[in-house]
């Protein structure tokens, strides 16, 4: 054992520790959070207009600061992106991370020199706790890898701009910088598919053994790798034992993975997003992700089906209960209040508090009042592909709302790695585990309402082309497991 896998083991018990001081005191932690911010922000544009001086207790927040998304938010961003100090937070962000918006075209997310180490150290801690809990550390002397943007940032009013991959690229510690892969030449590789095939150049002969990003796109680094050698990328790297992932569900992946690796390898789960780094599986043997309370983000969560509601009641942490569809909203110190992040999740454990993230409140089916979430149809695939060769590399699901003929219907378009043998139980299995999950789709189904799902074939790279077409293939962009039009699905290459 080196040196080196000594002293990261010593250094995950102590942060085990003192993850462990504030998990166990969770609400005297949020509460914490939230005096900080309130006190810190008294002084801005935003503090003001909202009295943050008047505020004493959370429902005085709530009374005075109303949940906002992005669009509603826009109006203080686009102060702090022309330069102008104390809007939101106070002076001036060192980033603002630039993401793609839905409906407000490109969105800037302000990033602090106070929100900014959260982003690391959590990342961070996400592999101290492997270690605490394994004892397995001797991957810290091999080669690691994040598919990641470019970490090539632009400057406005001295503020940079960038991804948030490529920023947080910039604050790798200087003891994992010999371990660090690709160069950074490669990585401000605008063009992915060439970006891919130089990361596999680079790695090919090195000993790998930590890969990290977004599921759909380090199966396309694995694949590249396959053809490249000819053998399961497990051969290729003989230390890689551990894969870590976030921004999707990993299990509709894991047999494509497994048989891409050609073995099981341990993984960690993360919950990041540009807004804040919210969780990290913790455990190996427990369902869901420590959800991080002490973090600098106050967190607000609204039942699902109340969310459009004129005033839908805001739980706090100490409020909230099990298995609970929830739509998270954060505060933070970077100057997001009463955010409504977009992510739906449900609580696994709330000792110590755990989360899944089940989905979008904007991706959903809800066409004929049966609101199908992201989690229910990544489970009912699991389950219809469970006992069956089938393997899937992608999917999205909608509506089929106008058929040709019969009744309406779910239309799943898959693309398959490997077909089912039954297409017509395949199908069914997915129907009925839809069927259990889900009440208001049964009675759907059993009112002859709509017609059980259908399954379209989707050719081969047919949603990296598809997110190619549109300008959005790789780096931390991501599929919908399901929409309520058939804006994408209408672009999809079928056979």
């Amino acid at each position: 054992m080196s040196i080196k896998s000594i002293a990261a083991k010593l250094f995950a018990k102590k942060i085990y520790n003192e993850t462990q001081a504030w998990s166990m005191h969770p609400v005297a932690s949020q509460e914490t959070v939230f005096k900080a911010l309130i006190k810190q922000a008294k002084e801005t544009e935003f503090g003001k207009d909202h009295h943050f001086d008047a505020i004493k207790t959370f429902a005085d927040f709530a009374n005075q600061v109303p949940i906002r998304d992005y669009e509603d938010l826009k109006p203080y961003v686009e102060k702090v992106v022309k330069g102008e100090e104390n809007i939101l937070w106070k002076g001036k962000p060192l980033y603002f991370a630039k993401t793609s918006g839905t409906t407000s075209g490109a969105k800037y997310i302000p990033l602090t020199k106070e929100s900014m180490p959260y982003h690391i150290q959590a990342a961070r801690n996400a592999i101290l706790h492997y270690i605490h809990e394994t004892g397995k550390a001797d991957f810290v002397d091999g080669k690691m890898i994040f598919l990641q943007g470019s970490p090539i940032l632009e400057e406005k009013h001295g503020i940079q701009f960038g991804r948030l991959s490529g920023i947080v690229a910039h604050f790798v510690p200087k003891y994992l910088q010999k371990n660090r892969m690709p160069s950074y030449e490669t990585n401000c590789i605008e063009d992915w598919e060439k970006k891919v095939d130089a990361i596999v150049a680079e790695t090919y002969n090195e000993d790998m053994t930590v890969i990290s990003g977004i599921p759909s796109w380090v199966q396309m680094y694995f694949e590249r790798l396959q053809q490249k050698g000819g053998k399961p990328v497990g051969d290729i790297f003989k230390n890689f034992n551990l894969f870590i992932y976030g921004g999707v569900n990993y299990e509709p992946y894991r047999a494509k993975f497994e048989n891409l690796i050609g073995r099981k390898v341990d993984s960690i789960e993360l919950f990041p997003a540009s807004e804040g780094f919210f969780a990290y599986q913790d455990s190996q043997n427990e369902k869901g992700m420590l959800l991080l309370l002490n973090a600098g983000i106050f967190y607000e969560f609204v039942k699902s089906e109340e969310f459009y509601n004129e005033k839908p009641k805001r739980y706090t942490v100490g409020e909230v209960a099990l298995n609970v569809n929830y739509v998270m909203i954060i505060s933070t110190n970077a100057g997001l209040w009463g955010y409504n992040l977009g992510d739906t999740v449900q609580f696994t454990s709330l000792r110590p508090y755990r989360v899944i993230v089940s989905g979008r409140i904007k991706h959903y089916i809800s066409a004929f009042g049966e609101h199908v979430i992201g989690k229910e149809v990544e489970c009912a695939l699991q389950e219809a592909m469970e006992g069956t060769n089938a393997r899937v590399n992608e999917f999205t699901v909608a509506p089929q709302i106008t058929p040709s003929n019969g009744l309406p219907y779910h239309e799943w378009f898959i693309e398959f790695e490997e077909e089912s043998q039954d297409e017509v139980a395949f199908a069914e299995a997915i129907d009925n585990a839809m069927r259990k999950q889900n009440m208001y789709y049964d009675d759907l189904i059993v009112g002859n309402i709509l017609h059980k799902v259908v399954v379209t074939k989707v050719v081969k790279n047919g949603f990296q082309d598809y997110m190619k077409s549109i300008g959005k293939l790789g780096g931390q962009n991501k599929i919908p497991r399901l929409s309520n039009d058939r804006n994408i699905v209408d672009l999809l290459n079928t056979k």
